[in-house]
């Protein structure tokens, strides 16, 4: 390579690596994995070395990646909070420690090593005076931070008030743990929501949420593995300063290796690597830190890194297998996803038998065939995909796959819609998704049936006392009251719902029903225009089209759902519990908001944003998720955010909540 192409090639991998660093750091919105993240990284530090007439200040190899997301209030750190240099051989690792110890050497100071595990989160500061958490921040770039107090007070594992009055800064990162991120991701299928690409993202996301309330929901943990500053007690060694932190109260990296030289330190780092899968904490790596806190500051920093600690990164173990079987699951959101079936075997330190392979277009992509050798790459504690296949190896034997058009659970039709990659079961009644079926219904802004919430929907399907959503009909006071101690009343209040729920209006059980595409605001024109469910069952594809709102793809929804029979006999069991059938909604006469549309922002006092909604449809207008030139009026509250900012860059008129009231007088 000549320098006029080690210049573009520098020029490239700067502009890639702070997009992907953005996505990473800012966004928690990754695009590619850590693995390749390192890799892009490592070349351009590499080519920086051989080049270093074209290092410049804007290279990520000179500075933290993240930034201060707006929002938060600024924090300088006292002490910075910087990165590791990172690593993926021993040799590298063996220069680290020549350089090391020649410094030991020259002072005369006993060369230690103490070996962590390198936690994939979220790295935080937390400072406590006189033994009080008074503020904690995230790295932010390194220098500044984001203050994340009161989200941090929502973390069991921090504590409020230490075990002695003195005055520290410590760092820790925080963290979800596998069984956590698990089960919230879980949550969030049966919701409907996006999952969650991995743990770090995750705990990222949720620590810099602007609401502590919704941090609370979120299963974080933190792991404390460094004393920033010490104004009232001084420590001679790093593992002296962990184990004190343990003593008055600190969650500390549980994961701690004393080693004498460098062979122990590979030993160490070899142990954790194989140990890794039974950590119940996903790692990206492992940390190796010179233990003596004098030789810490002989060696110093640079302006991102400290000289005195480095980052061994595992690299990803590629394996050949056999791809035996490939076989679809249904998800909680009816998503039918394609698992191969493969011959076991051992990577990265786990048993591999099965891995997903995402959707159809994953597999035409890679080619695969039933019976192929495929190699299987697992990069620390990253799902296991296949990478490739090795078609030098096929034999005639393979055969190809073929995404089924029937539900392999409940037999209703798949469709997979334009521009999406999964194929769906469109099945009410298909086991598989019945739980988010149920819950859906049930919601507040479906059937309303209060009370009927997770925790709920979830024993009554253990307990096998209801397999659909009609079922909830059938259910007696004794069915409800035998789940809690002294449940009477508890049983009363939810049968009371149920019947009331009997009489809502017909939109509300069009929204209920789950139909692809169609809303709250789409069920209410879906019932305005036909009046009745039978006349919404026999409409043909031509007439819903017209509907407004209406487009092509939901119209075909509509029709494709109310065709399966599974469908039908829902309907004739819900009609026969006397569940209303009919538009209920007495038409206004007052169209006064006719063409307008409105957008909501802030907090009302007065209504909730579904009663100023549904008030403006009664008048004939249309509200909106979003600002545009098309819209009629910002309806702002309380606390209007980033709506209200456009509106007045777009010249909508805003109007408060009494001039909301003036105009519905």
């Amino acid at each position: 390579m000549n320098k006029k192409e080690a210049k573009e090639r520098i020029e490239y991998l700067r502009k890639e690596t702070a997009y992907h660093a953005k996505r990473y750091y800012d966004e928690d919105n990754p695009e590619i994995s850590d693995f390749e993240y390192d890799m892009l990284m490592l070349e351009l530090r590499n080519l920086e070395k051989e080049y270093p007439e074209f290092i410049s200040e804007d290279s990520l190899t000179q500075k933290v990646g993240g930034h201060v997301k707006e929002g938060f209030e600024k924090v300088e750190h006292e002490v910075p909070l910087q990165s590791l240099l990172d690593i993926f051989n021993f040799e590298d690792l063996k220069a680290f420690d020549e350089r090391t110890r020649k410094v030991a050497d020259e002072n005369n100071i006993k060369l230690k090593y103490v070996v962590e595990t390198k936690i994939d989160g979220l790295s935080v500061s937390l400072e406590y005076k006189n033994g009080e958490f008074v503020r904690g921040a995230t790295r932010g770039n390194g220098l500044v931070g984001e203050d994340i107090t009161e989200n941090l007070k929502t973390i069991p594992h921090i504590p409020k008030k230490l075990k002695e009055n003195i005055d520290i800064t410590v760092r820790g990162e925080v963290f979800i743990s596998k069984a956590g991120f698990d089960k919230m991701n879980e949550e969030r299928e049966i919701l409907g929501e996006p999952l969650f690409a991995n743990a770090r993202n995750a705990a990222a996301g949720s620590l810099r949420q602007l609401d502590s309330k919704e941090t609370a929901k979120r299963p974080l943990d933190i792991y404390i593995f460094n004393v920033q500053k010490s104004d009232t007690i001084k420590f001679t060694s790093h593992i002296e300063s962990l184990l004190y932190l343990e003593k008055i109260g600190f969650n500390v990296n549980p994961v701690k290796i004393v080693c004498n030289n460098l062979d122990e330190a590979i030993s160490a780092i070899n142990k954790i690597g194989d140990d890794r899968e039974n950590l119940t904490f996903g790692i990206d790596g492992a940390v190796i830190k010179v233990d003596d806190l004098e030789l810490r500051e002989i060696l110093g920093t640079t302006y991102k890194t400290p000289k005195w600690a480095i980052a061994y990164k595992y690299p990803p173990e590629k394996k050949e297998t056999i791809l035996k079987d490939i076989v679809c699951q249904v998800g909680r959101t009816g998503a039918i996803t394609p698992v191969a079936i493969l011959e076991p075997v051992k990577v990265a330190g786990s048993t591999i038998s099965q891995t997903t392979l995402h959707n159809e277009d994953f597999i035409k992509e890679k080619d695969l065939m039933i019976g192929d050798t495929v190699v299987i790459q697992k990069a620390g504690d990253v799902i296991p995909e296949v990478v490739e296949v090795i078609k030098s190896k096929r034999d005639g034997t393979q055969r190809e796959f073929h995404m089924p058009d029937k539900c392999p659970v409940c037999g209703a039709d798949c469709i997979r819609e334009e521009g999406e990659s999964a194929i769906r079961c469109i099945g009410i009644e298909c086991p598989a998704k019945i739980f988010r079926s149920i819950l859906h219904f049930a919601s507040r802004e479906a059937m309303n049936i209060k009370g009927l919430g997770y925790s709920i929907i979830e024993e009554l399907l253990n307990r096998n006392l209801i397999s659909n959503i009609a079922d909830i009909y059938d259910l007696t006071q004794d069915d409800f009251a035998s789940m809690k101690k002294n449940g009477k009343k508890f049983a009363q209040n939810l049968i009371d719902a149920i019947n009331e729920s009997k009489n809502n209006d017909l939109y509300r059980l069009i929204n209920a029903l789950g139909i692809r595409h169609v809303g709250t605001k789409g069920a209410k024109v879906l019932a305005k225009n036909y009046k009745t469910m039978d006349n919404l069952m026999n409409a043909s594809y031509e007439e819903l089209v017209t509907v407004d709102d209406t487009g092509e793809i939901t119209a075909k929804a509509i029709k494709e759902f109310f065709e399966q029979g599974q469908t039908v006999d829902l309907i004739n069991r819900l009609k026969n519990a006397g569940v209303n059938m009919n538009y209920l909604e007495e038409e206004s006469g007052d169209d006064r908001f006719s063409g307008m549309t409105f957008v909501l922002t802030g907090s009302l006092e007065k209504y909730s944003r579904n009663e100023a909604s549904e008030i403006i449809e009664k008048f004939g207008g249309k509200t909106s998720g979003s600002v545009s030139k098309k819209t009629t009026y910002l309806l702002a509250g309380e606390d209007a955010g980033s709506k209200l900012d456009k509106a007045n860059s777009l010249g909508v008129n805003v109007i408060s909540e009494q001039d909301f009231e003036n105009m519905i007088s």
